[in-house]
């Protein structure tokens, strides 16, 4: 295995923000990452597992060793006349595993169509999109325990499945490698058109009983109008949290703005949309330099070229100042910070 020193992480950060790292190797399966972990010249080193890079800021060099899960593997476990068990490698890309269930005709991801990354880092995000989250599909996921080397299968009520948060976000954060993800899909799906833009979509292209490949197409041509191309514009998709607010909070919001956008998140909460508070607070394609926020999506900060990790990350702190002035919401940065 090729230990690479004072390696470039540009190319592995969607924001392609330029930041070096003491060492990088890649592991494509668990005896390899045994020996990564086990390697003297790298166990003395702070580790960072890295998957697709799209939802990590790099603000400094990292002065460790960075490892990159390439889990390759898509596998069906077992599968009766409803449900399909489907087996992913940490290292596939998030939307390859889409298209494939939505080929074989396996309902359940489709809405989750073009969101970047890999899959491990999948539940630790609980990723979500247009009604639907990882943990409305998930089954299970075998992780190695970094303190001995053992693998550990977490179920969905170990993970801790919460809005964009999960038990390797917290408490079991950098405790943990995740090797490979099960998926329980529907071979009798039920689709989920009502959210967002998706019905739109779809009666735009006169379609009136959409299959899988439908609205997998429909979230596609969405979220590409919206969404700028990491591969184009330097970005790690939706950088804040949507902010679940006491209803008074909302209330005393629409009294100025009757068209915010919130949306019922339980008893006496409501879901705001980060985006229009930021849309509202004047944000929206603002641009310092080679960065800014993207002129068509308020939620995604945007490097235009050459600018620092910390050019980003100080763009966001003044972002969270102006709603907590303007609105008195608190956000919550949803990208990681390095």
């Amino acid at each position: 295995m090729e230990i690479l020193r004072d390696a470039d992480l540009k190319p592995f950060n969607t924001f392609g923000i330029a930041a070096r790292a003491e060492a990088l190797a890649r592991f494509r399966d668990l005896d390899q990452l045994r020996s990564l972990m086990a390697a003297p010249e790298l166990a003395v080193l702070p580790r960072l597992i890295l998957g697709g890079g799209s939802n990590v800021l790099f603000t400094r060099n990292w002065d460790g060793v960075v490892l990159l899960n390439e889990v390759p593997g898509l596998e069906v476990l077992r599968e009766d006349e409803e449900h399909v068990w489907l087996r992913s490698g940490a290292g596939v890309v998030w939307h390859d595993l889409v298209l494939h269930a939505v080929a074989h005709g396996w309902g359940g991801l489709e809405n989750l169509s073009l969101i970047p990354g890999r899959v491990g880092a999948a539940p630790m995000q609980n990723i979500g999109a247009y009604g639907v989250e990882l943990k409305d599909t998930f089954d299970s996921l075998d992780a190695l325990k970094v303190d001995d080397g053992s693998v550990v299968t977490f179920r969905k009520e170990q993970c801790h499945f919460g809005y964009r948060e999960s038990f390797f976000k917290r408490e079991g954060k950098d405790r943990f490698v995740i090797l490979n993800v099960t998926f329980k899909l529907s071979k009798r799906p039920v689709l989920n058109t009502s959210y967002g833009n998706i019905g739109q979509e779809l009666a735009k292209r006169g379609i009136t009983a959409p299959t899988l490949r439908d609205v997998s197409d429909a979230v596609i041509a969405i979220r590409s109008s919206k969404l700028p191309d990491p591969k184009v514009i330097g970005n790690a998709g939706s950088f804040f949290k949507n902010p679940v607010v006491p209803v008074a909070i909302a209330d005393a919001i629409r009294t100025e703005y009757p068209d915010v956008a919130a949306y019922p998140a339980g008893e006496g909460y409501v879901k705001l949309a980060a985006g229009w508070l930021i849309e509202k607070a004047g944000w929206k394609g603002f641009r310092e330099d080679g960065f800014g926020v993207h002129k068509d999506q308020a939620l995604v900060l945007v490097n235009h070229g050459g600018a620092t990790g910390r050019n980003i990350f100080d763009l966001s702190t003044r972002i969270l100042a102006s709603i907590h002035e303007r609105f008195g919401v608190e956000l919550e940065r949803e990208v990681n910070i390095i």
